[in-house]
């Protein structure tokens, strides 16, 4: 059963006082995203509940990395339960364009869909490995051209775009998805920073505020993933697939789709 959510939004008393003390200041973009509360604080983030920062980092770290590992070709599979089409049970939703593609159009060629890793995996130099390289957290179906085309970019704002992208752009340093998955991809990269912290032999993936990040461990840009995050809460898509990955594949949990304000809290 999907975690209910229970918003508990920030005090009128407060941001009356933010206005009375500065009526001149210009208006923000977005608000941070609103404390949630889920079925899982109780047990599965007991430890981390209430913390922030390093501390919360770290707990969070401890608790996603116990999981089940899959191998890459059964990424395959698995992608076409978690990335189902809700509208068409036949059928996944791709990444970026936002187009409903027949499960079986899997593979390599034009017109087919295939496995796009939103955390590239040459930024690590991770590739297909069983953990990084597979991990349905930030696996996702996405078109073969479309795909191509963002390679191994880092993720920003800006360029032109993108054929059959479904409004995402590209330019010659970075990706910018379509509106609809910026905040996924946002959730996506930042899971991957704690999950994979350099302890278990793979590199320790980290945000930071620069593009062309070559095979360094690291994904740019932070404070446009952060504004991402902000914009575009978890859909009713985004949060299934974290149920599915969490009871049927991997046995552990985005805690960014849960609790996207600790995004915020860690950086």
């Amino acid at each position: 059963m999907l975690a209910t959510h229970l918003h508990r939004w920030k005090s009128v008393a407060l941001t009356t006082a933010a206005v009375l003390v500065g009526l001149t200041a210009p208006a923000l973009t977005a608000s941070p995203a609103a404390a949630t509360t889920t079925a899982y604080d109780s047990t599965y983030y007991k430890n981390a509940v209430g913390k922030t920062g390093t501390s919360l980092k770290s707990a969070l770290h401890t608790i996603i990395s116990s999981q089940s590992k899959i191998s890459y070709s059964a990424v395959w599979d698995a992608l076409k339960v978690t990335d189902q089409d809700p509208n068409n049970t036949s059928n996944v939703l791709l990444l970026y364009s936002g187009v409903s593609r027949s499960k079986s159009l899997n593979g390599g060629d034009v017109g087919d869909w295939n496995r796009e890793h939103t955390w590239a995996k040459s930024h690590g130099d991770f590739g297909e490995v069983t953990g990084p390289g597979t991990d349905l957290h930030h696996l996702r179906a996405a078109d073969v051209q479309v795909n191509s085309t963002r390679g191994n970019l880092d993720f920003d704002n800006g360029g032109s775009a993108v054929t059959n992208g479904g409004g995402s752009k590209v330019d010659s340093d970075s990706f910018e998805p379509r509106d609809a998955d910026k905040g996924d991809v946002a959730r996506m990269i930042l899971y991957m920073a704690v999950r994979y912290e350099g302890d278990d032999g793979f590199a320790d993936l980290e945000p930071n505020e620069k593009v062309n990040n070559g095979s360094n461990p690291y994904m740019g840009k932070l404070s446009i993933l952060k504004a991402w995050n902000e914009a575009d809460p978890p859909s009713a898509f985004e949060e299934r697939r974290n149920q599915v990955i969490y009871d049927t594949y991997q046995h552990n949990r985005n805690p960014f789709i849960d609790h996207p304000e600790w995004v915020e809290a860690i950086w």
